[in-house]
This record gives C-alpha cells, structure tokens and sequence, in this order.
C-alpha cells in the first residue's frame, strides 16, 4: 500500500495554529527519519517506509502536536517542549485516540476478529531553563486522584532533555537536533544583550555562514525568524505566569477557597494560551477586575 503524507481537517478545530521551528525542521521525511535512528539505535534508510500522520493545520480540543508518524508498526508522537509540563501523557491520550480513529476502519471494530493497531510511542525533546534530568517518564497515573497498583489505564511519556551536558551522544548521532541546539543557544545568549528580533536575526546570519541549519535557514528564512520571535515571547508569557501563579491563586483563594482559585487560574491560563492571547493573560496578571471579565467569558465558575 502506498504511504503518503497525510493533511487532515477536522470540524470545529483551530486553523490559526502556528507552526513550530521544531515541527518545520523535522518536517522531511529525511531528517525525521534521522531523529528516529538516532533515538531508537535503529538504522533505517529507506525514508518511503516513514509516514507522517500528523494532524496538520489543525489542533484538536485545544492539543497540539510537533509529529506524528508510522514506522515499523510504531505510531510515535514526538513534541518540543520549552517548558516543563506534567500533563504530556493526559494531553497524548487525547490526542493518539483521534490518530488512531482515523488510522482504523471502524467497521472492523464490530467483527470477531482482533484489529492490529500501530504501537504507540510517546517522545517528548525538552530544552527549557528550567533543571531537568538527562531522562525521565512521566506516567498518566500519576493524575489518577485513586492510587492502584495496577491502572486500567496507562500511558507512558519519556522526556528527553536536550541541553547542554543532557544526552550528549543522542545530539551526536543526530546532528540536525544538535544544530537545532546550537541555534537555540545563540538566541538565548544574543537575547541577553539586544532585542530578540536583532538577536534571530544574528543567529539565522552566523548559523548560514557557519553552516549551522545553513539550506533549512536559507530556504525559510522569513518564517524562521517569525517562529523564532514567537516561540521566544511565548516562552516568556508562560515564565511570567508561572512566577505569578501562586500570588494570583492567593487572591482568588482569599475571594472563594485556595482550591477553588488555583482551579480557576489553571483553566483561564489553558485557555488564553490555546487562543494565543497573551496580552490579555497579562493583562489579567495584573489587573483582577479585567481577570474577572475573562472568568465570565470562558464560563469559568
């Protein structure tokens, strides 16, 4: 059967989802290929035999994914991840149920015999501020508000940090992922001395003349330093809400319950973040009664 790329839409979803540098550097087949040998020790050649099945131009509920492919009767979920985040394998099982809606012939759901799906795998490149071990798993169990010994219901997500000094021969054996890196790392060291949008512009200058990402810079160049910006500010919203998280939990906690306020703050920010509202989430860092508009409009009780 021929394995071709696969574009999905689906009703009711956002299209104004933008794209991740991370997400577009892996985007070939090739290179996606690469980072999966690099990751499993594998030596696979032939990139015809990868299918990618993200669901493109498209978030579902709110989820978001950087890759999705079908590989050797694996279904793996890649995502890059700036920041530290618990909620992966939640957020993963959301997300592979409707991959494997659309990969399974639902007729064959009803027939006497067993429907073979792809294994899934469930990969996470992290390379936020924040100190994080070289590797480690998060479980959807942990969320499980009834411990057990042994949930109905599991799924497993590995975090590999990709920073400095983190998984080193990993970024060896893939030198696409440590370019990346090294690109990452000059914004960050750039952005400390001058505005982000002088510090991407320097970095896609040096990276091209220092072969770093030379043919992906040179080729997206204009989208490149868009991504970049926008990643970067992102970065900088969610760094800014989570130093305010608990002085505004506070407050809420002081009008109806600490429980009460935490759960509020945690849905409001959910949901700014998935409509890339981001002046409006500062905004309501600082202002309670704007805060309280922004409750009524989401419906958040």
């Amino acid at each position: 059967m021929e394995k071709t790329t696969r574009s999905v839409e689906l009703p009711g979803v956002r299209k104004e989802y933008k794209d991740t540098f991370f997400r577009r550097l892996f985007s070939e087949k090739e290179t996606l290929l690469d980072l999966y040998n690099a990751v499993n020790g594998s030596q696979y050649v032939n990139s015809e035999e990868l299918e990618i099945v993200t669901l493109d131009n498209a978030v579902y509920m709110n989820i978001r994914n950087d890759l999705a492919f079908v590989l050797d009767y694996s279904l793996n979920l890649y995502e890059h991840q700036s920041t530290y985040n618990p909620n992966m394998p939640l957020r993963n099982l959301f997300y592979v149920a409707k991959e494997l809606s659309l990969l399974v012939d639902h007729n064959m759901l009803y027939r006497r015999s067993l429907v073979k799906i792809p294994t899934p795998e469930f990969l996470v490149f992290y390379n936020g501020r924040e100190e994080q071990p070289s590797k480690k798993y998060f479980r959807l169990s942990d969320a499980f508000q009834k411990v057990t010994e042994d949930p109905a219901l599991e799924l497993a997500v590995t975090v590999l940090n990709i920073n400095d000094g983190k998984n080193e021969e990993l970024l060896e054996r893939c030198p696409t992922l440590r370019e990346y890196m090294i690109y990452v790392g000059r914004i960050r060291k750039y952005v400390m001395e001058i505005p982000i949008e002088e510090a991407v512009d320097r970095t896609i200058q040096e990276c091209i003349q220092e072969g770093i990402l030379a043919d992906f810079l040179m080729k997206n160049r204009k989208e490149a330093i868009e991504v970049s910006i926008f990643e970067y500010n992102e970065e900088l919203v969610i760094a800014d809400i989570r130093k305010d998280e608990f002085r505004m939990g506070k407050e809420e906690g002081e009008e109806r319950g600490m429980a009460k306020g935490e759960i509020r703050l945690a849905e409001l920010t959910k949901q700014l973040l998935a409509d890339q509202r981001f002046e409006e989430l500062e905004n309501a860092l600082e202002d309670a009664e704007y805060r309280r508009k922004l409750y009524e409009e989401y419906e958040i009780e």
